[in-house]
């Protein structure tokens, strides 16, 4: 159950980024913009540990070189900005939807690239957690889609399936803390060089943002998003895909979206409705169908 528990709180700490990020968007921020200074600022705090812990180990990285370049690009840049830009679009909880597709596509690459057809229960956890998580939404609400959003929606959901797939499946003595340092140094190069080249806009407005029921500093909102929903969730997230593998964390991830959900109404001031808690069960009840046919199989 260690596994487990470390999926949740990774998710319970990615799920706040949402609501950091469109404070600083709703101030006048760009997507780059938040995007860039979150992976670059995480990179430059986990830099020191980073290097402590490869005393020694860098043959580890020359021969990991593909999963770091690949986590960098599209689990850790394409993904955020993509989801940054859906957020800017629509609603957070519409956004991570879109997102969390992800486990869908990662069961269907499986069955088509390995012919290995998803058994019967992971069928009805896949039909279940998405049957929470359009519920956690409450679409049938007033909730406005926006058809650009929707396709960066898809984009992030793209970008999140390459995330757990290399997470679990990069060497297993390459430190996770290694692989997310990389992952970001790689994600914000690419940025900033794309910036750089005038593809996309960089732009701060360093003026307060409103969390909760108070104005705050702007520094504040990113400070989360760099050491919160940055930091502490993607070394935890990939020691998570590495102890569960990609499709089980994939689906425990799902949960990310209710604490989404629980965050937006504490910090943005969104109050869940009944149907979103019940949504919430059906997810942890996806999850654990999908647990149970893992433990099933040899």
């Amino acid at each position: 159950m260690g596994g487990i528990g470390i999926a949740l709180f990774s998710s319970a700490v990615f799920g706040v980024s949402g609501s950091f990020a469109k404070a600083l968007l709703e101030a006048g921020w760009s997507p780059a913009a938040a995007v860039t200074l979150r992976m670059a600022g995480a990179a430059l705090v986990l830099l020191l540990p980073t290097l402590l812990v490869m005393r020694g180990k860098w043959p580890l990285v020359a021969s990991n070189w593909k999963s770091i370049l690949l986590f960098g690009l599209f689990g850790v840049g394409a993904c955020q900005f993509f989801y940054f830009l859906a957020v800017e679009r629509l609603d957070v909880g519409v956004a991570l939807l879109l997102e969390y597709l992800a486990p869908v596509l990662i069961v269907l690459f499986l069955w088509v690239k390995f012919r290995k057809r998803p058994k019967v229960m992971t069928i009805g956890g896949t039909l279940l957690s998405l049957a929470g998580l359009v519920l956690v939404l409450d679409l049938t609400g007033d909730t406005r889609v926006d058809p650009i959003g929707v396709l960066w929606g898809l984009g992030a959901a793209v970008g999140l399936t390459v995330y757990f797939f290399v997470s679990a499946r990069a060497d297993g003595a390459l430190p996770p803390i290694v692989l997310a340092t990389g992952g970001l140094l790689v994600g914000a190069a690419a940025m900033g060089l794309l910036a750089f080249v005038g593809l996309l806009e960089m732009k701060m407005t360093f003026v307060p943002v409103r969390l909760a029921q108070w104005e705050t500093q702007w520094w504040v909102a990113l400070g989360g998003l760099i050491l919160i929903s940055t930091v502490i969730s993607y070394v935890t997230g990939i020691m998570a895909a590495r102890a569960l593998g990609s499709k089980l964390a994939s689906f425990i991830s799902l949960t990310e979206v209710l604490f989404a959900v629980l965050w937006a109404w504490l910090l943005l001031g969104e109050l869940p409705a009944g149907i979103q808690l019940l949504g919430g069960v059906l997810i942890v009840g996806g999850v654990l169908l999908v647990r149970a046919d893992e433990l099933r199989s040899p």
